[in-house]
């Protein structure tokens, strides 16, 4: 098991729960919103960080991907901008998650609600080398699209 260190915010409430899975096969552990001066309230197509108040030290080697809620994303519409979200291993400011509204009404983000869910995995770094010629595939160039729908 890899272990994130966690350290709250100077400004956090401190009393809120550190991220958890929910269920026992639970890929990703739920962040919550600290927010304790007040709600956040997203109007349809607006978009806000919020502050998990946590800094995270994530061993070298991981990283943690941020993504949205499918609960939110289907009911209300809220997603993470960015998604997935990539915090490295060598950040250490306030983990903040982007979520936006693509819903038709406005959402309103209460202090300590789960808006995010974050994965722990592993990086591989690449080295990268220009060459003259790529080796063909049967897939060639083709793009978006180009290998169907069914």
């Amino acid at each position: 098991m890899t272990t994130i260190k966690l350290r709250w915010a100077e400004d956090a409430d401190q009393n809120l729960p550190l991220p958890s899975y929910e269920s026992a096969g639970a890929a990703g552990a739920d962040l919550r919103a600290n927010l304790p001066g007040g709600a956040v309230t997203l109007a349809p197509g607006a978009r806000a960080l919020v502050s998990t108040g946590l800094h995270m030290a994530i061993p070298q080697g991981f990283e943690v991907q941020v993504r949205p809620r499918s609960g939110l994303a289907l009911k209300h519409g809220i997603t993470l901008i960015n998604s997935p979200g990539t915090i490295d291993s060598d950040y250490r400011g306030v983990v903040g998650v982007i979520l936006g509204n693509t819903g038709t009404e406005a959402f309103t983000v209460e202090h300590g609600a789960r808006v995010a869910q974050m994965v722990v995995a592993p990086v591989v770094q690449a080295g990268f080398d220009l060459v003259d010629n790529l080796n063909a595939t049967s897939r060639g160039a083709g793009g978006f699209g180009s290998t169907g729908v069914a």
